[in-house]
């Protein structure tokens, strides 16, 4: 997608250089259909971090849905939607004999990062060294964690994005980015062969998109 002909590598001295290429960065977005208002090239030289995130952000969004949209659920070659997440997350890790619930993506109890712990650990059991797991009572205890958390994930080759600041503050869309990479991982891992506990029939809307479904985020 990216037209590296034309683009300049670093290391770029010239100003006008560096605006070209944050003017095709604008470009791609806009190919990919992101919203991108009142955004220039120039406004990511120049730093505007406004600006940056709300791309990152879009990119990042972009970047799950790919990773999901050719994975379908083998009952009706359906795709996966934010309720679908929700319900597999659960039903792995109770399945896994666990009692940790997630009842949203801002379920203010994901922030000791113990839902996660035990969602790794039942999409690869020797994942966790649970002796290096706090009760994550305190914010200190919480963010151990959270780093934990993001450890595991990057070393079992998820697409991590997020901070440990994101779990232990419990960003919705950085959840459920991190719940949605986790779940890529494993379906396409040859092995499993869970089947999803919801039918994506009865949801509609993601949180992949600007707009949010009820039953998700209540």
């Amino acid at each position: 997608i990216v037209n590296w002909k034309i683009a300049s590598k670093p290391p770029i001295k010239l100003p006008f250089k560096k605006v070209e290429n944050c003017n095709q960065v604008v470009k791609l977005g806009k190919q990919l259909k992101f919203s991108l208002v009142n955004i220039a090239g120039n406004d990511i030289v120049q730093g505007n971090k406004k600006l940056i995130l709300a791309y990152l952000w879009q990119l990042m969004r972009y970047n799950i849905l790919q990773l999901l949209k050719n994975l379908r659920f083998q009952s009706n070659g359906k795709e996966i939607t934010d309720v679908d997440i929700l319900e597999w997350a659960n039903a792995k890790v109770r399945n896994n004999g666990s009692q940790t619930r997630m009842y949203s993506f801002r379920d203010k109890s994901l922030s000791d990062g113990i839902f996660f712990l035990e969602l790794l650990s039942s999409v690869q059991p020797r994942a966790v060294n649970w002796s290096l797991v706090t009760n994550g009572v305190t914010d200190e205890e919480k963010k151990m964690n959270a780093t934990y958390v993001i450890s595991i994930a990057r070393k079992m080759g998820c697409s991590i994005f997020l901070l440990p600041e994101d779990i232990t503050e419990v960003n919705q869309k950085m959840i459920l980015t991190l719940t949605a990479s986790i779940m890529h991982w494993t379906l396409k891992q040859p092995l499993d062969l869970i089947k999803p506990t919801g039918s994506p029939d009865s949801h509609n809307g993601s949180l992949l998109d600007d707009s949010t479904s009820d039953s998700s985020l209540e």
